[in-house]
Order: structure tokens, then C-alpha cells, then sequence
């Protein structure tokens, strides 16, 4: 073994060692932080959970960008375990947004900002930047942009030069807030600002970088769901151990252990597919493994909500119960950055443009 080899592993086994420590600070953070209500105040617009300065509290929101930019340095794989925790608790606050968008713009060469940054699908909608002078002049509109209201919006725009990433703050913007099936913010944004040259605050990308925006917010929506899966499963094994229907908890009918059977087989493929597109970022069969795993995790989301709220019957859709809130952004996550059908056309597209003596190479990653 080289010596370059010793020390990238002893670099990666650290790396290794700090992720877990953070899973599990985040992991008791958000058990004592969330509760189902505290959920339900949010909705009602009573209250709001101090969140935001804890997660900056333990460096969360640069986790992802590298160490020599100020963060802390994980990579997609080890990202994404805090993102799959965010969707299990159903954290009210966008940190799987600014844990990517950060990452995206440092990668680019940008500087870390405080506070929050949420970034728009580039399907969102079209952004322009054009000369203004000594200045540059960023125009246009997107639609349902996540948690856009505070800090910065981080866009793909489109210049006579090619591409690029503009960080635009969100103060600046012109919002029409909304809301999703899960009452998270989303809003349509007008964008005509004005920015400095020297502020770099639009950097060029190339066209790779432009489809990577995509695939980390499709994979940041499949950990989340994954998470909230898990979730929703979770509450569903405790019910059905808990309610008793003729005499014997209903965990007991076989019946009701086929509907969780089902749920736990989808949960596990879905989990799957995730973890292997984390594992594979950066790698050969990156956008296969994505799109597998976009696609997987809808479907299995749209499964195990409807199986979840048949074992609940009435009680899952009530406002104090929990399940609402897991299923509600099941549905909501399954349609960002990218539905099944849109992954599913990915899917074929790179099967048939690679040709059939192509398929088995691609499925085990030797080939792009």
C-alpha cells in the first residue's frame, strides 16, 4: 500500500468517525427539538422551534462543504444520513437545503454565507443573467422554491457565455408564498436584481454541473423520504401492537402483518436504492443510480402512506396524531426535483442511448 493510499484511508476512517458522532448529536437534537406538538403549533402558527441556532450551534448547515472552505468536510454519502434524519423526524426547518445548496456553491468556488440557503430545481422555471454595465442583471421567474423566504436562494441562470450559479438573497426577491401538502414553504419567485461583478455572486458552471443540481436534490428528497418512511412504519408496528380489536391487538391479524409485511419490503428496497446513490456520487452509473433511486422511493412512499392510513383508519389523518405528518411529506417529496414518471423517462433514455449490450455494464457502474 502507498503511502497516499494509508493516508486517504486514514483521512476517510475520521471522516467516518465525525459523521457518526453527528448523526447521533442531530439524532438526539431533533427527538428532544420535534415533537408531534410542537408539529401541530407550526401549523396552527403558534409556534416556531428555536432549531436553526442549535444546527449552526454544532456547524450543521456546512457539513457538507470541504474543510479548506470553512466546513466541516462529509461527503454526499455521510451528508446524507443527517438528511434521511431530517425526513424521520420531520425537521420544520430547511437544513437538508442548506446542507446541499452550500455544498453546490462551494464546489463552484463560491464562499460559505450564513444563515439559511435553499436552492430551485433548474426545472423550476428560467433565470437570465445579462451585462448591466460594470454590473450584472439576473431576471426572470421560478416556481414552488423551497423554504425561499430567509437567507439566500441559490439558481441556475442562463447567460449569453453558457451557464451559471447565482446566490441571490432572498430579501431581495419577490415572493409569492405558498404552501406544500405538508404546509412547508414554497414559493413563486420574480427575480430582477442588479448584482455586483466583484461580489461573485454568479459563478460559471458547466452543463455536468447544471444536471448535478438535479440529481443532489432529487437524492436529498429520496433520504428524506426514505427517513419519513421509516418513520411512518415505525408508528404504524406500535399502533397496531397497541390497538385492540376483538379482544387481541390488531398486529395479530394476518391480515394487518401483510400490510406491514408489505410496507417493510418497500421500505427496504427504497432504502436501498438510496443508500447505493449516495454510495455512487461522483462515480460511473451516477444518474442511473439517482434516477433508480428517485423513482424507487416515490413508489414506495405512495405505497406504505396509503397501507400506513389503512392500518390507522380515521385516527391517522387527525390533527394530534402523528402519521399525517410523515405521510403528507411523503406525497409532498415524491414530486420534487423530479416525479417517478420524469426519473422513470431518465432511466429509459440511458438504457436505450447506451444500447442493449450496454445494460449490464451500466447496472453495475463500469460504464457512464
Amino acid at each position: 500500500m502507498s503511502v497516499q493510499q494509508e493516508v486517504d484511508e486514514s483521512c476517510s476512517a475520521e471522516r467516518d468517525e465525525v459523521a457518526g458522532v453527528m448523526t447521533e448529536q442531530v439524532g438526539r437534537l431533533l427527538a428532544s427539538e420535534v415533537s408531534v406538538e410542537r408539529l401541530t403549533a407550526i401549523e396552527r402558527g403558534d409556534a416556531v422551534p428555536a432549531l436553526w441556532g442549535k444546527f449552526a450551534e454544532l456547524g450543521l448547515p456546512s457539513a457538507m462543504v470541504p474543510e479548506d472552505a470553512g466546513g466541516i468536510g462529509l461527503d454526499i454519502a455521510q451528508g446524507m444520513l443527517l438528511i434521511r434524519l431530517c425526513g424521520y423526524h420531520a425537521a420544520p426547518a430547511p437544513l437538508a437545503e442548506t446542507m446541499v445548496s452550500l455544498h453546490l456553491w462551494t464546489r463552484v468556488g463560491g464562499q460559505p454565507v450564513p444563515g439559511q440557503v435553499t436552492f430551485a430545481s433548474p426545472r423550476a422555471g428560467r433565470l437570465r443573467v445579462e451585462p448591466a454595465g460594470s454590473r450584472l442583471r439576473v431576471h426572470g421567474k421560478l416556481t414552488r422554491a423551497p423554504w425561499c423566504s430567509d437567507g439566500h436562494l441559490l439558481a441556475v441562470v442562463e447567460g449569453r457565455a453558457g451557464h451559471s450559479i447565482a446566490l441571490l438573497p432572498a430579501s431581495a426577491l419577490e415572493t409569492i408564498s405558498r404552501k406544500s401538502i405538508a404546509n412547508e414553504p414554497r414559493g413563486d419567485v420574480t427575480v430582477d436584481l442588479t448584482l455586483e461583478q466583484s461580489a461573485k455572486r454568479v459563478l460559471p458552471i458547466d452543463v455536468r454541473a447544471i444536471d448535478d443540481v438535479l440529481q443532489l436534490g432529487a437524492l436529498m428528497r429520496a433520504q428524506q423520504m426514505v427517513g419519513a418512511m421509516q418513520r411512518v412504519l415505525d408508528v404504524s408496528i406500535t399502533y397496531a401492537q397497541e390497538r385492540v380489536q376483538f379482544g387481541r391487538p390488531i398486529s395479530k391479524f394476518q391480515a394487518v402483518q401483510h400490510m406491514l409485511a408489505s410496507c417493510a419490503t418497500e421500505y427496504a428496497a427504497a432504502s436501498a436504492a438510496a443508500e447505493q446513490a449516495a454510495g455512487s456520487w461522483g462515480r460511473a452509473g451516477q444518474e442511473l443510480a439517482v434516477a433508480v433511486a428517485k423513482s424507487r422511493c416515490g413508489e414506495a412512499a405512495g405505497h406504505i402512506a396509503a397501507t400506513a392510513h389503512q392500518i390507522h383508519g380515521a385516527i391517522g389523518f387527525t390533527k394530534e396524531y402523528a402519521l399525517h405528518h410523515f405521510t403528507r411529506r411523503l406525497w409532498s417529496w415524491r414530486d420534487e426535483f423530479g416525479s417517478e414518471t420524469f426519473w422513470q423517462g431518465r432511466l429509459g433514455h440511458l438504457v436505450c442511448a447506451k444500447g442493449g449490450a450496454a445494460i449490464w455494464p451500466l447496472l453495475l457502474g463500469e460504464i457512464e
